[in-house]
């Protein structure tokens, strides 16, 4: 049940990014992508008019010729003609952890966005280099939360509690390398979505407060999973001037367990009460599951939520002629309908928008930098910056040393 202070749970606006596609997310020639002119743009040109089937041709080409130097990994979220060279698949904790156990290969090839690709760096041996195909593969979410403003909201909460030794910083993977060198440095630690609350066990063990960034949603759902009622969390409003509290009344501050920064994913925010309640009207006996990326509303009307790897998991486990509406990327979901055709498995947003930034890892981007590794060239190597790397590491460590 709702309470009062559930509802009265401090909301901001969301603006909706613009959909990266206008063709589905079936895999068309690079020119006919619409958005094509934002992604990066020093792709040779004889790769913009090659059609799905070769590059496919191409690619698994390349794969042979490469052999075991190259290991290519696949998010959850990426098209089916991406995931289908992946040695390895998953969610960002699975990748990060295949990452940093693959010493053999020579070069690691991320089919993901630019934070998991920098992760990879940071976890990889000495002789390895990390290649993202497309180096606009960002985050918008990952954006939210930027060096300068997290320093600016840290030393203001320095200045407002006399410190910060009881506030323990957790990052989630998706920021960037210098977020995560940021709470290597001062006793923090990264999480995903498959063992946020794990880290936030290990955090209250160490600290009275956890500073979460940058994904609100993700930090509340998990608290509040936990037992941490709502009252006990705060937004920071990154936005509001310095000095200003993030927005947050000193009252809310002192009482406060954790302090959530107002970040969010743009694909996670399309998914609503309404259109649970919609399903449930279509499908009696549909179980709903959702990623807590989802609003805590969404998730609360949700019969389950967890990371990508549960999403998979919750969907191979149910039993045959099941119903399962789901709240997460459209490219996972469309693939778990695919090997799962005993059970009717769909997409709770009936409209087709794939994650904008997964999606800019286009085939012709992965035939590019695999036949450009053949011809001995490595483009779009991913470097993490020196002054970022060990601190970030040990923040990564933390997390992986977590059974």
């Amino acid at each position: 049940m709702t309470t009062t202070a559930e509802l009265a749970l401090p909301m901001f606006p969301v603006a909706q990014l613009q959909c990266e596609t206008d063709t589905g997310i079936e895999t068309v020639p690079l020119a006919e992508e619409s958005a094509f002119g934002s992604w990066q743009p020093s792709i040779p040109e004889r790769y913009w008019t090659m059609d799905a089937s070769e590059l496919r041709r191409r690619i698994h080409e390349a794969r042979a010729t490469l052999g075991s130097k190259v290991v290519v990994l696949g998010h959850h979220y990426q098209r089916e003609d991406i995931i289908e060279f992946a040695d390895e698949r998953g969610d960002s904790f699975a990748l990060a952890q295949y990452a940093a156990e693959r010493g053999e290969s020579q070069y690691i090839v991320f089919c993901g966005v630019h934070f998991m690709a920098e992760a990879a760096d940071i976890l990889r041996a000495d002789h390895q280099q990390v290649i993202l195909p497309n180096m606009e593969a960002g985050c918008s979410m990952a954006d939210m939360a930027a060096e300068p403003d997290v320093w600016s909201a840290w030393r203001e909460l320095g200045d407002f509690f006399g410190g910060t030794d009881d506030i323990i910083p957790v990052t989630y993977m998706n920021s960037a390398a210098s977020l995560k060198a940021f709470c290597g440095a001062n006793n923090g630690i990264v999480c995903t979505s498959s063992n946020a609350q794990k880290v936030l066990e290990w955090a209250f063990e160490r600290g009275k407060r956890v500073f979460f960034f940058p994904d609100q949603h993700l930090g509340r759902n998990t608290a509040h999973g936990m037992g941490i009622p709502l009252e006990e969390m705060v937004l920071w409003n990154w936005r509001a001037p310095a000095g200003n509290l993030g927005s947050s009344s000193p009252e809310a501050l002192e009482r406060s367990r954790v302090i959530l920064w107002q970040g969010h994913c743009s694909v996670h925010q399309r998914f609503t009460v309404q259109q649970i309640e919609q399903a449930r009207a279509q499908y009696p006996g549909v179980k709903i599951v959702v990623h807590p990326e989802c609003r805590y509303d969404t998730v609360q009307a949700a019969d389950a939520n967890g990371s990508t790897a549960y999403i998979v998991k919750y969907v191979e486990q149910a039993p045959p002629g099941s119903i399962i509406g789901v709240g997460t990327e459209i490219n996972l979901v469309s693939r778990l309908a695919h090997e799962h055709p005993d059970k009717t498995v769909f997409c709770l947003d009936p409209v087709v928008c794939p994650c904008s930034t997964m999606y800019r890892v286009h085939p012709a981007y992965l035939a590019w930098v695999m036949e450009s590794l053949v011809d001995g060239v490595v483009v779009n190597k991913v470097t993490v910056p020196e002054q970022h790397r060990s601190d970030a590491k040990l923040a990564l460590e933390r997390m992986l040393a977590l059974k």
